[in-house]
């Protein structure tokens, strides 16, 4: 007797997704987290352009190629490629410690959401490090510097032993000291000696480069506590002794608008005081006096019960901080 063959499909359904280029993309800039991939390559291109201004209206440091703008286009996009694999291995390597809280705080990154595997994130993580490194060791030292000692303080805000996002005061130093006084100084450095034959020493920093790291660094503080806000359930639950944790998400709230203030405050007075001069006041006050406004009047409609609407906030605050890297640079271009 023949059987016959049994000739029908099997639907039996396939629980594991085929791969998709499209896919992993998105995924790899989740991972990214794109808002601090805006900030760096804004930073970059802000300082860029400051080197350039800044350096013309300053002759003593030697004319040398700072007329040229396609020298400067072709150093800020050299200079970006590394700023860019050091910004993903770091926000990489926090997003591997952190995958538990992630689940509860930001459950949508891809470690925690399983897009990307644990392997697959250490993979990425050390690969773009490695690069970062190599780049910018091409490009001289002081790239070099900016970049490995961002890292190394990614690094330690991250990982045990020392883990500092633990300790309040350790992770704004961290965030603050990598975002304001590393990226502003360090970059301000390195195209200012690509630019011109005068090497930048910290006497021939202009004062409105020192301006514009202060204020970057107020922000950056104010970030590093607000940040906390949103994720108060999860540092709850996991011990992570924030601010937030400690003294309430309104204390807080209030605490990081009055930082805010004394920055935008710390610009505008600096302005009228004339204390800038490759600075154009009006526009510089105008601007800043308005974004201060918006600030305020964004935050009355904040509802800190509704994680959403925190979040938008702190969105917003970023945009903020995007928005300084391009008013302050034109400030400095419409005043020459």
């Amino acid at each position: 007797m023949v059987t016959r063959a049994n000739t029908r499909p099997n639907n039996r359904p396939n629980n594991k997704t085929p791969f998709s280029w499209g896919r992993w993309l998105r995924a790899l800039w989740a991972f990214s987290r794109p808002h601090t991939i805006v900030g760096t390559t804004l930073s970059v291109g802000a300082l860029g352009v400051m080197a350039r201004v800044l350096s013309e209206a300053a002759p003593e440091v030697g004319s040398g190629r700072a007329s040229g703008l396609l020298v400067l286009i072709g150093g800020m996009m050299a200079a970006l490629i590394p700023s860019l694999c050091a910004n993903v291995y770091i926000v990489g390597l926090n997003q591997l410690t952190d995958i538990a809280i992630d689940r509860i705080n930001k459950p949508q990154l891809p470690l925690a959401s399983g897009a990307f595997s644990v392997a697959m994130g250490r993979w990425i993580v050390a690969v773009l490090g490695g690069l970062a490194l190599v780049l910018a060791a091409v490009q001289g030292p002081i790239l070099w510097g900016t970049v490995a000692l961002s890292m190394a303080i990614g690094t330690v805000y991250s990982l045990p032993p020392l883990r500092l996002k633990r300790f309040p005061f350790w992770a704004a130093l961290c965030i603050f000291g990598v975002r304001g006084l590393i990226v502003n100084l360090g970059f301000f450095a390195h195209f200012r000696q690509w630019l011109t034959t005068g090497a930048a020493t910290w006497r021939t920093i202009p004062l409105e480069v020192w301006a514009l790291t202060v204020f970057v660094v107020v922000f950056a503080f104010a970030i590093a506590i607000f940040k906390d806000i949103p994720d108060l359930e999860g540092d709850r639950r996991f011990q992570v002794r924030t601010l937030t944790v400690r003294l309430g998400s309104r204390f807080v709230f209030q605490l990081s608008l009055w930082v805010l203030t004394l920055g935008y405050g710390l610009l505008i007075g600096l302005a009228l005081l004339g204390l800038l001069p490759s600075v154009q006041p009006g526009f510089l006050v105008t601007t800043h006096g308005g974004l201060l406004w918006l600030l305020w009047w964004q935050s009355r409609w904040v509802n800190l019960q509704e994680k959403s609407q925190v979040g938008r906030f702190y969105q917003f605050i970023w945009r903020l901080f995007f928005l300084e890297y391009l008013l302050f640079p034109l400030a400095c271009v419409v005043g020459q």
